[in-house]
């Protein structure tokens, strides 16, 4: 089974290798045929990609909390969960296949998206300072990280839920711009992100 960053690489690279069907595309047929819808995918996937990482390091590193295999954190204390899966815990505290459960439940409606709500779920399990480690793994301004990555999650929110439509012409069919130099830069900066979590949650 793959650890979850091995699973983002992963899918890192399928979201990569869109990128190579756009330009082959691009380059087979003429500007009739619109290919950027490609490059919208590549922003959408990256960010699921992102979020479904931070949804598994979050659901083992609270398990690896439960088995006492990490310290206990404040958040980890304050998660709440069924009195059902309670009595569970406390008729059998070896097996943690209840927990695994309520976890999932508990976040399966939860976007791990927003620099803030990532923070809220690492700090489940760990007591890093998240976005101060990672800006300085990256020798970023930590602000200028979380403000670029909200940027991120503001574009695959338009894709995703308003088609991408610009508001600047209302009643047509105008879409915001997108270049493959715009998805590169943003699959880059995901990747790091993602690398740098990884470090520094451990």
């Amino acid at each position: 089974m793959l650890s979850p960053i091995e699973q983002f690489r992963e899918n890192l690279t399928r979201v990569r290798n869109l990128g190579g069907l756009h330009t082959a595309l691009d380059n087979a047929t003429t500007t009739a045929v619109d290919s950027t819808d490609i490059l919208r995918s590549q922003i959408a996937m990256i960010v699921s990609a992102l979020d479904l990482y931070i949804h598994e390091i979050t659901r083992i590193g609270m398990l690896e909390v439960y088995n006492g295999e990490r310290p206990q954190t404040d958040a980890f204390l304050r998660f709440r969960v069924t009195l059902g899966s309670t009595m569970q815990g406390i008729s059998n505290p070896r097996v943690s296949e209840w927990l695994d459960i309520e976890i999932r439940e508990r976040h399966g409606h939860l976007s791990f998206q927003d620099p803030d709500n990532i923070a809220d779920a690492v700090r489940r399990f760990s007591s890093c300072e998240l976005w101060r480690s990672v800006a300085a793994q990256l020798n970023l301004d930590m602000q200028d990280v979380k403000n670029q990555l909200r940027a991120i999650v503001d574009r695959r929110n338009k894709i995703v839920h308003e088609a991408d439509l610009d508001p600047s012409y209302p009643g047509t069919t105008t879409r915001w711009s997108i270049s493959p130099a715009d998805v590169t830069s943003t699959l880059d900066f995901i990747e790091k992100i993602c690398e740098a979590i990884e470090i520094v949650s451990n």
